[in-house]
C-alpha cells in the first residue's frame, strides 16, 4: 500500500521526465509513451481503492522529513481515481487533437506534470506539500492555457487566471500559517486530532482560530473554483486548447470542494462559515446558470454551467452534505469532460443543420404524421408539483429515514424537486402523439434516476466518512435555528408550488408576448447579457490602478 502510494504521484512525474527526453523524436513515440503512462496511473489508482476498500486503514508515507507526507484515505483514493481516469481520456483524445500544433512534446509535458500536481495534492499528508500542489497547478495551468503563445486572447486570459489563483493562494498560506502556530505540526492527520481535542484555541489577535482558518479555507475555495465574484476567469479561458479545457472543468476546477472536504475535521467547528458557503454557492449556482442560457459560443456556454454546478457543490458543503458533494464533483467532472471534447463533434452537425424548426402542418401535410398534442395543463401541474416531491422524500426514506431531521438534506431535497419538476415541464412542453405515454415515461425514469441516485450517494456517504459521529456534527454545525427553519420551509414550500401553477398557466394561455416585450425585460436582458458587469468593474479597477501608479511614478520622480 505504501508502494502504491508513493506510485501515485511518482508515475507521472516520470512520464514528464520521459517525454522531455524524447521530445526531438517522432511525436508518434511522445504521445504513446504519454499515454501508455496515464493508462499505468490509472491501473494504480484502482488498485489501490481496491486495496484500501480491503484493509480500510489509512496510513500516512513519510519519507523521513518534517514535510513530503503522503496520505491515502478514503478522500484522497477516490479523487486518485477519478483524476486518473479524467487524464488518461485526455491523453487520448490529445494525441490526435493536438497532431498539428506546435509544441507537441511540450505539451504532453506539461499534462503529465499536471496529473502529477493534482495526485500529490489530493495525496498531501502535511500542510507544505498540500501547499506546494496547490501552488503547482496554478502555474501549471497557466502554462496550458497559454499552450498557444501566437494568441494573445490565450495569453491574456492564461494570466487572469493565475492572478486569481495566487489571490486565492494567499488566504491558504496564512490559514496553513496559524494552524501550525497554534498546533505545532505539519501533519494532516494529527493536526485534525489536536483540533477535535482543543477546538477554542485563539489566534494572535485573539480571533478565533477555527473560525478564521475556516474562513481563510473558504476564500481559497472561492478562488480555485470560480465563486461569485472570483468567477470572470472561468468562461474567458476557453481560448486554450480543448483537451485544457475538459482537464480544467472535469477536475482541477473542482480543487475548492476537495479542500473543503480535505478541511472537514475543522469546518465542524465553524458553522458560521458553512453559512457564507452556502450563500456564495447558492449566488453563483443561480448566475451561472442564467448566464450560461444567453451565451452563442458553445464551450463559454459550459464555461458557466461549470460555474453553475460548483456553486450548487459549494450550496451541498454548506448545508453539511460534504460526501455529496464530493460525489457532484465526479459526476459532473465525468459529464462535463465529455461535453468538452464532444463539442467540436455538436459544432460539425450544427453547420449541416438548415436551422429551421419543425412545424405541425408540414409534420401533417408531407410527413403524413398526426398532429402532436399535450395533456391538460392542470394534470400535468399537478404530476410536476407532486411526483418529484414523492419520488425523492420516499427514496431517502428508505435509505436514511432520519433525513428530515437534518436541514441540509431538507435543502437538497427542494434543489431536487425544483430539478425534477424542471425535467417534467421540459416534457410537458414537447408535444408528442402520445403525451400521457411520454408522461409516463418520464416519471419512471426520474424513479430510476432519483432511487439509484440515492442509494449510491448513501454508500459513498458511508466510505467517505466512516464516523458517522463527524458526519452528524458536520450536518449540525450547517444548521440553523429550527424555527427560522421552518419558516423558510414553509415559504419556499408555497412559492414552489404557486410559482408551476402559475408557470403552466401562462404556458398553456400563450406565456408572454415577445413581439413587443416590455423596458423592465429589457433591462433585465441588458444586465444578464453584459454579465451583471462584473467584468467591467474588474476592467475599470485596473485602469484606476494602472492611473495611480502612473501618478506615483511621476511623483516619485520629482522626490
Amino acid at each position: 500500500m505504501d508502494i502504491l502510494t508513493f506510485l501515485l504521484p511518482t508515475v507521472p512525474l516520470l512520464s514528464a521526465v520521459i517525454v522531455t527526453l524524447l521530445s526531438d523524436g517522432p511525436r508518434r513515440r511522445v504521445a504513446r509513451t504519454s499515454i501508455g503512462f496515464s493508462v499505468l496511473t490509472l491501473l494504480i489508482a484502482a488498485t489501490a481503492l481496491a486495496m484500501y476498500l480491503s484493509n480500510p486503514r489509512p496510513v500516512p508515507v513519510s519519507f523521513g522529513i518534517n514535510w513530503g507526507t503522503l496520505y491515502l484515505d478514503p478522500l484522497a483514493c477516490i479523487m486518485a481515481l477519478a483524476v486518473a481516469g479524467i487524464s488518461m481520456v485526455v491523453h487520448v483524445y490529445s494525441a490526435r487533437y493536438m497532431a498539428e500544433e506546435s509544441g507537441y512534446a511540450r505539451f504532453f509535458l506539461l499534462l503529465d506534470l499536471m496529473t502529477a500536481s493534482i495526485l500529490l495534492m489530493v495525496t498531501a499528508g502535511d500542510l507544505i506539500t498540500l501547499l506546494v500542489a496547490w501552488h503547482l497547478i496554478g502555474v501549471l495551468l497557466y502554462f496550458l492555457l497559454g499552450h498557444d503563445t501566437r494568441r494573445q486572447a490565450a495569453q491574456r486570459y492564461a494570466f487572469w487566471t493565475l492572478f486569481t489563483y495566487r489571490l486565492g493562494d494567499l488566504p491558504l498560506i496564512l490559514a496553513a500559517v496559524l494552524l501550525y502556530q497554534a498546533y505545532d505540526t505539519l501533519s494532516l492527520p494529527l493536526l485534525f486530532e489536536r483540533i477535535s481535542a482543543a477546538p477554542d484555541v485563539a489566534t494572535t489577535f485573539g480571533l478565533p482560530l477555527t473560525s478564521t482558518v475556516a474562513l481563510l479555507i473558504a476564500l481559497a475555495a472561492f478562488a480555485r473554483s470560480a465563486q461569485f465574484p472570483l468567477h470572470t476567469w472561468l468562461p474567458y479561458s476557453m481560448e486554450g486548447p480543448t483537451p485544457v479545457s475538459a482537464l480544467m472543468h472535469a477536475g482541477i476546477v473542482n480543487a475548492g470542494g476537495f479542500i473543503i472536504n480535505r478541511f472537514a475535521p475543522l469546518l465542524v467547528h465553524a458553522g458560521e462559515v458553512l453559512h457564507l458557503v452556502f450563500a456564495v454557492g447558492l449566488m453563483t449556482a443561480i448566475l451561472g446558470s442564467v448566464l450560461m442560457l444567453i451565451q452563442n459560443d458553445i464551450k463559454k456556454a459550459l464555461g458557466y454551467s461549470t460555474m453553475g454546478q460548483m456553486g450548487f457543490m459549494f450550496v451541498e458543503c454548506g448545508v453539511g452534505a460534504f460526501s455529496l458533494a464530493i460525489y457532484h464533483l465526479i459526476a459532473h467532472g465525468l459529464f462535463k469532460g465529455t461535453l468538452f471534447l464532444g463539442a467540436g463533434g455538436v459544432i460539425g452537425n450544427a453547420r449541416k443543420h438548415d436551422g429551421v424548426p419543425p412545424d405541425d402542418v408540414y409534420t401533417f401535410v408531407i410527413e403524413r404524421k398526426p398532429i402532436a398534442s399535450r395533456m391538460p395543463w392542470v394534470a400535468a401541474a399537478v404530476i410536476t408539483v407532486v411526483a418529484p416531491l414523492v419520488v425523492l422524500g420516499v427514496s431517502h426514506w428508505l435509505v436514511g429515514g432520519d433525513f428530515v431531521s437534518r436541514q441540509g438534506a431538507v435543502i437538497l431535497l427542494f434543489f431536487g424537486w425544483v430539478t425534477g419538476a424542471q425535467l417534467i415541464f421540459a416534457t410537458y412542453r414537447v408535444r408528442a402523439e402520445s403525451p400521457w405515454r411520454l408522461m409516463a415515461m418520464i416519471v419512471l425514469s426520474l424513479v430510476i434516476v432519483v432511487a439509484g441516485y440515492t442509494v449510491v450517494a448513501h454508500s459513498f456517504d458511508l466510505f467517505l466518512y466512516p464516523d458517522r459521529a463527524l458526519s452528524e456534527s458536520i450536518f449540525e454545525a450547517a444548521s440553523i435555528p429550527l424555527a427560522t427553519f421552518e419558516i423558510i420551509v414553509a415559504i419556499l414550500t408555497l412559492a414552489i408550488v404557486v410559482g408551476w401553477l402559475a408557470t403552466y398557466y401562462s404556458s398553456a394561455n400563450g406565456g408572454a408576448d415577445g413581439k413587443n416585450p416590455s423596458g423592465l425585460r429589457l433591462a433585465l436582458y441588458s444586465l444578464i447579457s453584459r454579465e451583471f458587469y462584473v467584468a467591467d468593474v474588474y476592467t475599470w479597477l485596473t485602469q484606476a490602478v494602472f492611473g495611480i501608479s502612473q501618478r506615483l511614478n511621476v511623483w516619485l520622480r520629482w522626490a
